[in-house]
């Protein structure tokens, strides 16, 4: 199965967040997704990394 990618906007509007968010988190959240540089100017996260972390977060939220 083909692998979906997110760019920073999508997942700001996921979280209902600004844009450059993601990126805040990147730098300061150690379990946030890696970016995937897929070309020169093209940098995304894997949704499936994205879905990862949230569940990470909802059972850590839960204990």
């Amino acid at each position: 199965m083909a692998e979906t990618y997110l760019s920073a906007e999508q997942i700001a509007a996921r979280y209902g967040v600004h844009r450059v968010t993601p990126w805040r988190w990147a730098k300061a959240d150690p379990t946030f997704p890696k970016s995937v540089k897929l070309s020169a100017q093209c940098t995304r996260w894997k949704l499936s990394e994205i879905e990862a972390w949230e569940e990470g977060r909802a059972k850590a939220a839960a204990l």
